[in-house]
């Protein structure tokens, strides 16, 4: 389970360092995604291959949706690897898709970690905070 938040800041070479707590658990290589906002989606690999599973059973999704979901997620997905001081590259059209340029944030999201503009983020966060008790809310009354 992937949880808190850590600021960084990208190197030259567009590197950032995973946190320290999480490196045992991703050392086998993560799948970095574009995010649904304007973040960059870190997968443990057995994670991506879950999500994988999940797209490619789906029976009740009309075969022309899922083959746009499956370029739109998998077409623009990147498998990378922890270098020896636990930082992963981020790939140039993955960086620019998130605005990231040097100060970053790394959020926990249960399965998976995003990677998010430090700027952006601040303001994501605020809005899923001010959210997040009327979802529980929601969810409690179903």
């Amino acid at each position: 389970m992937f949880f808190g938040e850590f600021n960084y800041k990208i190197d030259e070479k567009g590197r950032v360092p995973l946190p320290p707590r999480f490196r045992k658990e991703l050392k086998d290589g993560v799948v970095l995604s574009p995010g649904a906002e304007k973040c960059i989606n870190v997968y443990p690999v057995a994670e991506w291959k879950k999500l994988a599973g999940t797209l490619t059973g789906g029976s009740l999704t009309p075969k022309e949706k899922l083959r746009r979901l499956n370029r739109a997620i998998f077409a623009t997905a990147f498998s990378v690897y922890m270098d020896g001081q636990g930082r992963v590259a981020l790939p140039v059209p993955l960086r620019e898709y998130a605005e990231i340029v040097e100060d970053v944030v790394i959020a926990g999201a249960n399965t998976y970690l995003e990677i998010w503009n430090q700027v952006l983020w601040e303001e994501e966060k605020a809005i899923s905070q001010e959210q997040a008790w009327q979802i529980i809310e929601s969810l409690e009354r179903h």
